[in-house]
């Protein structure tokens, strides 16, 4: 189901878009033991991973379908680019979930959500360097991105460190690591996929003891984050649509009763806060698009 909503307060662009899911469902699990991450359940993910960055090279290389709302009928596209011009923000569960199976999986949940947004009078040059610009990101982010370095920068490749934190009944502490490339189709189209290479659950965040638990085998409140990002300038200024996937831990036997509203809500309203957010950022000191 698609879901539209205004002006969101916002988190930390796809990244954060599934920490809400993971903090906010998982939180209630805290008392459980620590799980492991299984082979198994990260040859799934990084299958369903391969799967939809096929389909992604597929649509790139034929320019087809480069925002997921190029692909409804003329009437339904036409409204929600019309929507989207008067400021709403569109989310719904990837279609990639209509092929694949990306909810459970052995030992695992997996989560995939897209939204678009428009940012009226920036041109691609002026949102790309606002986005690449990434040891202000705690800034741009705060309260959620604590820490952000740029670790090392090669052409249009990047390679981001951030300290994520999330407050949702517990306080979540998270030591992050990306690869991000960017890649342009031409002068309008322009897209980046941004991979998770560490991901390490923090005990004792800011304390003396502070340690980093043992990369999967913690409490699973995430173990993978892949974000996809396109840029579309046109009408004055620029789309920008963000494909959010995650891997968490399963839900334990007998909590699904408490936990599966989370499921189906938190990250369509994560998301779209990321986006309203990214909007912020790039409207603090806008440029006319070109």
């Amino acid at each position: 189901m698609k879901t539209k909503k205004d002006n969101r307060n916002w988190e930390y662009r796809a990244a954060l878009a599934t920490v809400a899911l993971v903090c906010g469902f998982l939180a209630l699990m805290r008392p459980c033991r620590a799980t492991e991450l299984s082979a198994q359940t990260a040859r799934r993910f990084d299958q369903y991973i391969q799967i939809k960055e096929a389909r992604e090279d597929r649509d790139i290389a034929a320019r087809r379908n480069f925002l997921w709302i190029d692909g409804l009928a003329p009437a339904e596209r036409a409204k929600d680019y019309a929507e989207l011009k008067e400021g709403q923000i569109l989310a719904q569960r990837s279609s990639d979930c209509d092929t694949q199976s990306c909810m459970s999986i052995p030992g695992g949940l997996i989560h995939d959500w897209v939204g678009i947004v428009f940012v009226p009078g920036v041109s691609m040059a002026h949102v790309l360097a606002v986005l690449q610009n990434y040891d202000r990101d705690g800034e741009y982010y705060k309260p959620d991105v604590v820490k952000a370095k740029l670790e090392l920068k090669s052409g249009d490749d990047y390679r981001v460190y951030l300290r994520l934190k999330r407050t949702e009944v517990i306080t979540v502490v998270l030591d992050t690591e990306y690869d991000i490339r960017y890649a342009r189709v031409d002068d309008e189209h322009v897209y980046s996929r941004s991979l998770s290479t560490r991901v390490a659950e923090v005990d004792h965040a800011g304390k003396t003891d502070e340690s980093d638990e043992p990369i999967g085998n913690d409490h699973g409140f995430l173990w993978r984050l892949d974000s996809y990002w396109h840029f579309y300038q046109a009408d004055g200024g620029v789309y920008i649509q963000c494909d959010a996937v995650s891997l968490t831990r399963d839900v334990p036997t007998g909590l699904g009763w408490l936990i599966g509203s989370f499921i189906e809500k938190i990250p369509a309203e994560s998301l779209q806060s990321t986006l309203a957010e990214t909007r912020a950022a790039l409207l603090q000191k806008p440029a006319l698009a070109k």
